[in-house]
């Protein structure tokens, strides 16, 4: 007897490497291209074993800065701030040539700014890694690749025709982060040069997180620095599984306050991130769920947190991932995007209780500060003197 024809609907097969989450598995593809000027910087992913990590000792620059920065300020051409709360774009100073007076003002530029921008960088990788050694302890990654010619501290962003991101696996909200905050010690100033763009596209967007911080009701303040999250590791290791690729560190969770202090500036921040912090700990889960999408939400879609960066080859970007999030924007394909990192690691996540407790100074807002430098008189409750409700229109 001649079989029967199947009356269901043929499923169709999963295949494995079609889904691709550009923040939790890194493509293992490149389009080939020999003559690319770069290609000993294209991604590699060795098999590779790294000790769990231990605290080290970072020293923070930023407290050796001058808060004038004049030496920093005098080297530039000129010094323009992009937005009141979040990043500064200057022209005419070389990375390369810094002196440590210099690097310590940038750090304190790179902590109240929360990001800083400079066009036109000849600095190469090797410059750039050591700039980044001054300001703390280099990162080695346990998942991201690194550039097939070695260097284990540099983090490879590259992109190009071979594999386009699919929508399907992930949702924009979930590419908003800050670097590996799951670490004991979190990355501190944090340098990413782009040396190959797009003719257009491929921007970085910033949220502040000490912005964020200021936005919020006195109640809800003094509420969330009571409260500690859980930032994992584990979908970033299980993304490197799945893509059959290393895991060159086991993956850790890490529990760090919700509310961080930054110690060169003494700023409050929000310290929560779509793609690492999972849940508020001693909390019931429908409320810990409900206070992180509000403050995913915030990060992701509140314009005034916000900058957003066109980069140009030779671009660089430092950013102080403990007091912002970053998200990438995937609107170039097929074009070819490559940069380089550096990361080192910041100081032991502090809460504002146990900082006011070791610094006897007082953690504070940032923007009520920066609106005392203006003359503003606040009120106990944060509103202006005489305020008066009104209505905006643009």
């Amino acid at each position: 007897m001649a079989p029967v024809a199947s009356t269901q609907p043929e499923r169709p097969s999963v295949a494995a490497d079609k889904v691709f989450n550009p923040f939790y598995s890194p493509p293992t593809l490149d389009n080939g291209d020999a003559n690319y000027k770069y290609a000993d910087y294209k991604p590699a992913h060795p098999n590779l074993s790294y000790p769990p990590l231990e605290v080290q000792e970072v020293v923070e620059r930023g407290l050796f800065a001058d808060p004038a920065k004049p030496n920093l300020f005098a080297a530039a051409t000129k010094v323009k701030n992009l937005t009141p709360a979040i990043g500064t774009e200057i022209t005419g100073v070389d990375l390369r040539h810094l002196t440590d007076a210099q690097k310590d003002e940038l750090a304190l530029l790179v902590a109240e700014r929360g990001v800083v921008f400079l066009r036109d960088q000849e600095i190469t990788i090797e410059e750039q890694l050591e700039l980044a050694r001054y300001f703390g302890p280099l990162h080695k990654h346990a998942t991201t690749p690194i550039p097939r010619v070695g260097l284990e501290e540099v983090h490879v962003v590259y992109n190009d025709s071979s594999r386009r991101p699919d929508p399907t696996a992930f949702s924009k909200i979930e590419l908003w982060h800050s670097d590996v905050s799951y670490e004991l010690q979190p990355p501190g100033l944090t340098s990413l040069k782009v040396i190959t763009n797009p003719p257009y596209g491929g921007d970085t967007l910033w949220s502040s997180g000490y912005a964020l911080y200021s936005s919020l009701s006195p109640a809800m303040q003094q509420y969330l620095e009571g409260l500690t999250a859980v930032h994992s590791a584990v979908a970033q290791a299980e993304g490197n599984r799945a893509a059959g690729l290393p895991v060159r560190r086991q993956e850790i969770e890490t529990i760090h306050p919700l509310v961080r202090v930054h110690p060169a500036t003494g700023w409050k921040a929000v310290y929560v991130n779509p793609g690492f912090t999972r849940r508020l700990v001693g909390i019931p889960k429908a409320e810990s769920d409900a206070i992180l999408k509000f403050l995913f939400r915030q990060i992701s879609e509140n314009p005034d947190f916000q900058v957003r960066f066109s980069w140009e080859e030779n671009s660089v970007a430092l950013w102080d991932n403990r007091v912002v999030t970053h998200s990438a924007t995937f609107d170039f394909w097929p074009h070819t995007r490559h940069a380089l990192r550096a990361t080192p690691h910041g100081d032991t996540p502090i809460s504002v209780e146990d900082y006011e407790k070791t610094t006897g100074k007082k953690a504070k807002d940032r923007q009520l500060e920066i609106w005392k430098q203006q003359g503003v008189q606040i009120e106990q409750n944060g509103t202006q003197k005489n305020e008066r409700t009104r209505g905006y229109n643009d």
